[in-house]
């Protein structure tokens, strides 16, 4: 993907000149700019050419038998690990390959391609209604666009919904597979005008690259740095129309630079029993694997997956196994409570790790306020897992409070473990 064939048009007529031309120091054979011989983009050079460390064969860049994106590098083409044949990532028949993996359609999953076949997200799948039609109506791309929100809610299914409404091609990776500036900029030099690139976890890209997406999403533009010191040179690259999809469970980590920079912001909501039953239903339906599942049993499956549709489908895999041990393929409701009975769920979706969490806080402390390093200690786990794993679905259904002295157990974690509660019961 080498940029040689687009600086051609710089070169002189002249021969022995010190600007463009052979024997210069500047963009021909010879010199140290563009050509070959010289430090700059051709051949021997350390630019973008053959045998130089830049951006053609030879060299680190972006062509063969470099470290970069091409045939025998360790990027973006054949034979290396990044994004085309024999890699593993997006080449030959568009889509992400692992989701090519025979051994991920073992498992039980629907993802919508449509937004008739979208459950749950109303608020935002009708505000998005709107804005794909009016970029349709102006035939201009989608605005850059944000989702965040906890894990599993569905943001890249939307993302995927998106280019398909849209009717133009996604192109998929992640904030911490973009390493450098070279990656990102192989990426979107290889996009076409109107594809969607979605990132998720977009707050993990290094701060060098988030850099580089400024001009990209405001002026559909690329700066380059080639060289150091002196000699260094910005190359302006124009890139086609495209637009972004960041992803991300964290949106406090994003920079201010960065969020402002997408037009459309939408935050994703738990989702309601009834509509995680209904994905549980549709999934189930479409399964080979599945003899029979009641609606009461999709019910039991959506009130204990805490609102969220990856851990429904990933239960009803669970579910799945002891109806095939124990009742012939078929889940009704007794098989599905003594399932997630088993696996540790209880009617409310909380897991044993949340119950000994509560229990810690009622029963050890005897409802005074407890720190965070307290509470991982106790339960042997870091405060990492603590915090973003097991408070987060305790807080939103109003079972803890935060408090400047520490944790605290509301009356509805009492009620729910069916300890008395009195006002002295929790010392905030």
């Amino acid at each position: 993907m080498g940029y040689t064939s687009s600086m051609e048009k710089n070169r002189d007529t002249k021969g022995d000149g010190s600007g463009y031309d052979a024997g210069g120091s500047g963009y021909d054979a010879g010199g140290s700019g563009y050509d070959a011989g010289g430090s700059g983009y051709d051949a021997d050079g350390s630019g973008y050419d053959a045998g130089g460390s830049g951006y053609d064969a030879g060299g680190s860049g972006y062509d063969a038998g470099g470290s970069g994106y091409d045939a025998d590098g360790s990027g973006y083409d054949a034979d290396g690990f990044g994004y085309d044949a024999g890699g593993s990532g997006y080449d030959a028949d568009g889509a992400d390959d692992t989701w090519a993996d025979p051994t991920i359609n073992a498992h039980i999953s629907t993802r919508p391609q449509s937004f008739s076949t979208y459950i749950g997200q109303s608020h935002v799948v009708g505000n998005l209604k709107v804005y794909i039609e009016a970029a349709r109506r102006r035939e201009k791309p989608l605005d850059h666009t944000l989702f965040y929100g906890p894990p599993g809610l569905g943001k890249t299914t939307l993302a995927n919904i998106i280019a398909n409404e849209m009717g133009t091609t996604i192109r998929t990776t992640t904030g911490p597979t973009i390493e450098k500036q070279g990656d990102l900029a192989a990426i979107l030099t290889n996009l076409n005008a109107g594809d969607v690139l979605f990132i998720d976890e977009i707050h993990r890209l290094h701060p060098s690259v988030e850099e580089l997406l400024y001009p990209a999403m405001e002026d559909y533009r690329l700066d380059i740095i080639i060289g150091q010191g002196p000699a260094a040179r910005t190359v302006t690259m124009d890139l086609p129309p495209f637009t972004l999809i960041g992803a991300t469970t964290r949106a406090g980590m994003l920079t201010s630079p960065l969020r402002d920079r997408f037009g459309i912001i939408m935050r994703l909501e738990y989702y309601t029993h009834e509509e995680l039953a209904t994905i549980v239903l549709n999934a189930a339906q479409s399964s080979s694997s599945i003899a029979t599942l009641d609606a009461d049993a999709a019910i039991e499956i959506g009130s204990r997956s805490r609102g969220t549709p990856r851990i429904a489908l990933r239960t009803l895999n669970r579910i799945r196994d002891f109806a095939d041990v124990y009742n012939g393929g078929k889940i009704t409701k007794s098989i599905a409570q003594e399932g997630m009975n088993r696996i540790g769920v209880d009617p409310i979706g909380l897991t044993t790790a949340d119950v000994g969490y509560l229990r810690a806080m009622i029963e050890v402390y005897k409802g005074a306020p407890v720190g965070l390093e307290t509470m991982a200690s106790m339960l042997s786990e870091d405060r990492v897992t603590v915090e973003y794993v097991i408070e987060p679905y305790l807080i939103y259904l109003g079972f803890v409070h935060k408090t400047p002295r520490g944790r605290v157990a509301t009356e509805q974690a009492y009620a729910h473990l069916g300890v008395p509660w009195t006002p002295s019961s929790s010392r905030s």
